[in-house]
Formats: structure tokens, sequence, C-alpha cells
């Protein structure tokens, strides 16, 4: 057993995860994950219940710190302001975890205006806040891991789901150049890319009965580790599931983009 004051002397010592959209789905279950490898954890989300839920579980089970930020990132400079409250807390940021996000479906036409603002907001502009802060401080001290959730929808335009695939597009994109750069740094980036996972995205999205969640849907669980190990391994990116890794290649080698966009848009339905 630890002492009071040892046991805080350790816990400061550990590592830390700064994870969004950490209330449920795949950032949850990466809050396990990092939680089970003894980092302290940072959970962001809107859902202040569910976070102090899940801190209350990881502190419990595997005796770290959990710090919980309700946090709205879908506003223009919230990643900033989430990074400027992390540092007043005096917590350095060891592993960044950009999985908050949302989509819509339907015709472009038809979109909600603010939906369509917000999500680029949230799933673009926050995204690279806090990647651009956060990845300078890890240059600095030469360690750090970033993962960044995009999208089997990153590999081509989307019909009926526009924006979501290009927002997607760009995180994949942003994803890969900051690997590459990253080559001689002990700075790891990672682009998870998933298909259709359980993990009430469709439901948010009004998706109703798109073919996209008909079969082979993945389960929170297995998507968040496959990202893990990828980004313990500093794999570019990885795509979890066969019919996932079929469908992304297969519309992204496509040489004619018609093709493309027609094949994509039979997918989704």
């Amino acid at each position: 057993m630890y002492s009071r004051r040892n046991k805080y002397d350790y816990l400061s010592l550990m590592k830390t995860a700064l994870i969004t959209g950490a209330s449920s789905g795949i950032g949850k279950e990466f809050a396990y994950l990092f939680a089970q490898d003894q980092y302290n954890l940072i959970l962001v989300a809107r859902n202040e219940l569910a976070l102090n839920e899940l801190a209350q579980e990881c502190k419990g089970k595997y005796n770290i710190e959990v710090t919980v930020l309700p946090h709205n990132l879908s506003v223009p400079g919230a990643g900033i302001a989430l990074a400027e409250k992390i540092k007043e807390l005096g917590i350095t940021v060891d592993a960044l975890i950009n999985n908050a996000g949302f989509g819509d479906y339907g015709n472009f036409a038809h979109s909600v205006l603010k939906k369509g603002i917000d999500m680029v907001q949230l799933n673009v502009v926050n995204l690279t806040e806090l990647t651009l802060i956060y990845s300078k401080e890890m240059v600095q001290r030469n360690e750090g891991e970033i993962l960044n959730v995009a999208s089997t929808a990153a590999f081509q335009p989307l019909p009926k789901m526009g924006i979501y695939a290009a927002t997607k597009s760009y995180v994949l994109h942003l994803t890969e150049a900051i690997h590459f750069e990253m080559k001689g740094t002990n700075v790891h980036v990672t682009a998870l890319c998933p298909g259709a996972t359980k993990t009430g995205f469709e439901k948010a999205a009004e998706m109703g009965d798109a073919k996209l969640f008909e079969s082979a849907v993945m389960d929170a669980k297995t998507v968040a580790k496959v990202g893990y190990t990828g980004l313990k391994k500093n794999k570019m990116y990885v795509i979890p599931g066969a019919k996932n890794k079929i469908l992304a290649f297969a519309t992204d080698m496509t040489p004619f983009r018609k093709l493309k966009v027609w094949l994509a848009g039979k997918i989704v339905g």
C-alpha cells in the first residue's frame, strides 16, 4: 500500500491521455485501454454525468487520476480554450485522442446550416487546434502520441454524407502528413479509420434505414483496440475489419472519379 503522499507522488509521474468524445462509444473504450496501461486521464465531452461515472470506474479499478472537463468542442475556439484550461491545471498531455465528432445523413441541399457548420468546427477546426497545440509540446519533449479518428468515409466523396466525408478526408490527410513529418522523432501519429460501428453514431446522424449499418457493423471495443495497437506501433493509419479494408481500398483505388462516387453512394444507400 502507498502512503497518501507516496501515492500522489506516484500518480504525478504517470503519463496522461486526453480523450475527447470520451462519454461513450469508441472514446469510452479508449479511456479503458489507457487506464489499463496506467495513464492518468483527462475526459472531455458534453455529458458530464457520463464522464463522472466513467471517471469513478477508472479511478476505482485502475488506481489512476482522472480529470473530468465537460466541454462543447463544436464552438469556435473550443480546442484552444480546452488546452488553456488544461494548462491552468498544470497537466502535461502525453497522449492526445481526437475522437469527438459527428455526422449527418441526407442530401446536402437539405442540410441544416448550423449542424453542417458545427460538424466542420468539431471534426476539423477543433481537432486541428488541439493537434497543433500538443504536437508542438510533444516535439519539444521528443515524446508523445496523437491519434485522430477519421473514417473509411475519408477515402472517397460520400453522397448523402458529403460534409462528414469531407471532414474525415481532411483528418486522414492531415494525420498522414504529420506522421511523415514526425519521422526521426519519438512522437507517434496515427489515423484510425473505422467503418460502421455500434456507437450511437447512426442515430445521431439520423441515418434511418441506410444500407451502411445493415451488416458487418463492428463494436466500439474492437475498433478502439485496433486504433490503440496501431498508435503504439506508430502506424500511419489503421482500418479495423476486413470488410472495411476492402471497401476503403476498392473505392480509393478506382481510377475514375465518377465511378468512385457512384460506388460510395451505393455503399451508403
